[in-house]
């Protein structure tokens, strides 16, 4: 009998719900044309646009003049850092150890426009070391930015309080929130920061679109220039089919959730979170698997992550065991999935002093409503096949 395919890879990216594709083939079909035009097409197009960017709103807690949307998170990111900087005298940006490689890019780009990156550090779950806080955010730095959960290790980070600390200093705060949002909606309007970022093809829409959520007067420069469509934040005919299939998505997610400090949702289901659970014990109970990231409760509750030797104690390449994997039709991923192509050290396992020679050897499975307890059942047994046929 063929081994069913079990997709355990949702930090990557996630199939596109079905109501999203009806979406976006609606748009397609009723307003293909361009929204900014003046004709009844036009017209049609530019309410579409309007109902999917309302609906977008909603279930955020945004308004519309808070919301850009952008062709994903990278640019989100970039447009986050770089555009609410433009106009400032250079001081210091404050980034973790452990941010995903956009960041680290956006923040390399105002090292080269004089600015100061100081790294934040993270202890050995992933944790920002909190006892650095004031040094943080002490003069001069204006601007912070941070993941609120970590795609590699899974590690939530304080961003509440961070958010809250920043305000009182006059600091901006922006956060990735690219992996939470995969968990739930986040009401806006009640969060203490000025920017978040965010990718739809994580929460099962589609990919090439993403958003960022803004306070007004925040950004001070788009990051390249147009026909000054989206209030002149983001120029370009705006992708209505992508936009309706992010809003579809966004609506489909649990409502809000209060999250405070680094205390995990409930995530898209109590069932999934327990079977997440359950699965990461039963891993953790073969020698040679260790957990990495912080606990159950301060992680995403989707998210498992471990490093993986063979039974004589040597380190088993990451990448050669989600190759084995496949083999045994489980898709999973070691590290970041936007960093999968190369074969070197991890830098977040690095970061949080993992030994060296296991720093090729994590194991990333993300779930989603698409697997059911049963399904995941039969992993240990996939993954005890797969890690044999590795050394």
């Amino acid at each position: 009998m063929a081994l069913a395919e079990l997709y355990c890879d949702a930090s990557a990216t996630t199939p596109p719900l079905p109501e999203v594709l009806e979406a976006m083939q609606t748009v397609h079909r009723d307003a293909w044309a361009n929204p900014s035009s003046l004709h009844g097409y036009g017209l049609a197009a530019a309410e579409a646009l309007e109902r999917a960017r309302q609906k977008i709103c909603t279930a955020l807690g945004a308004v519309s003049d808070e919301l850009v949307v952008t062709s994903g998170a990278t640019e989100s990111v970039h447009l986050a850092l770089l555009g609410s900087t433009a106009l400032s005298k250079p001081g210091r940006v404050v980034i973790s150890a452990v941010e995903h490689p956009a960041v680290e890019a956006a923040a390399a780009r105002l090292s080269q426009l004089g600015w100061q990156v100081q790294i934040w550090p993270v202890g050995p779950d992933g944790q920002l070391n909190m006892d650095l806080l004031e040094e943080m955010l002490a003069p001069p730095t204006q601007l912070v930015s941070l993941n609120w959960g970590q795609s590699e290790i899974g590690t939530l980070q304080p961003i509440l309080q961070i958010g809250e600390a920043c305000r009182r200093r006059g600091v901006l705060c922006h956060t990735d929130a690219t992996q939470l949002l995969s968990q739930a909606r986040l009401d806006w309007k009640a969060l203490p920061l000025d920017l978040l970022s965010g990718s739809a093809h994580k929460f099962q829409g589609p990919r090439g679109v993403g958003l960022l959520l803004t306070r007004p007067e925040v950004l001070q420069q788009s990051i390249f220039g147009g026909g000054g469509q989206q209030q002149g934040w983001r120029s370009g005919t705006e992708a209505i089919a992508l936009t309706a299939g992010m809003a579809e998505a966004l609506s489909a997610l649990p409502p809000h959730h209060p999250i405070t400090g680094s205390e995990a949702p409930a995530g898209l289901t109590p069932e999934l979170r327990r079977c997440r659970d359950r699965l990461l014990d039963q891993l953790m109970e073969r020698k040679g698997v260790q957990s990495t990231g912080a606990g159950p409760e301060q992680r995403l509750p989707h998210h498992i992550s471990v490093v993986v030797s063979d039974a004589d104690g040597q380190p088993v390449s990451g990448r050669e065991l989600v190759r084995q994997l496949a083999v045994q039709g489980v898709a999973a991923s070691s590290g970041s999935a936007c960093s999968s192509g190369r074969s070197q050290d991890s830098a977040v396992l690095t970061a949080i002093d993992l030994p060296a020679p296991l720093r090729r050897s994590g194991l990333r499975l993300s779930l989603g409503p698409w697997l059911s307890e049963a399904d995941l059942e039969s992993i240990p047994r996939r993954f005890d096949a797969a890690r044999a046929a590795c050394t």
